[in-house]
């Protein structure tokens, strides 16, 4: 991914500036999504086709791993080696999503469109950071 690229999506050319902006949009996607899932296990359970009890389990993980990337978000230079793990953590997230829907789950149209959309924005911020971690060790 370009310096150019990540500069423009990120609107900054300073790397740590970059990660903390990639890893606060992850969180701050990721713990919404915990609490709507954890809230609304039920409904999204019934919609996406998936159990509510294990909604409601992915839910509070979420919240939980979202409030997680946020504290490191908001650290003035986020540790190298926690910025891995988040990094490995979404790239896991997304294989796993996509094993899931595959192997074990039978969700609902909406379920089989969500899932792998979810899996991807996931990956997407994994790259993103990882492109600024990069380019953060580079400067």
């Amino acid at each position: 991914m370009s310096a150019t690229l990540l500069a423009g999506i990120s609107r900054t050319t300073e790397p740590r500036t970059m990660l903390r902006r990639f890893l606060a949009l992850d969180a701050l996607v990721t713990g919404v999504n915990g609490l709507a899932y954890a809230v609304a296990s039920g409904p999204l359970g019934r919609l996406l086709g998936v159990d509510a009890e294990v909604v409601l389990g992915l839910g509070v993980f979420l919240a939980v791993y979202g409030a997680g990337v946020g504290y490191l978000a908001s650290r003035p230079q986020p540790p190298v080696a926690a910025v891995k793990f988040v990094i490995d953590a979404n790239l896991a997230w997304a294989v796993l999503s996509i094993a899931a829907l595959v192997l074990w789950l039978e969700p609902s149209t909406a379920g089989a469109v969500w899932i792998p959309l979810q899996a991807m924005t996931v990956a997407a911020f994994a790259v993103l950071q990882w492109s600024a971690l990069r380019a953060m060790a580079r400067s």
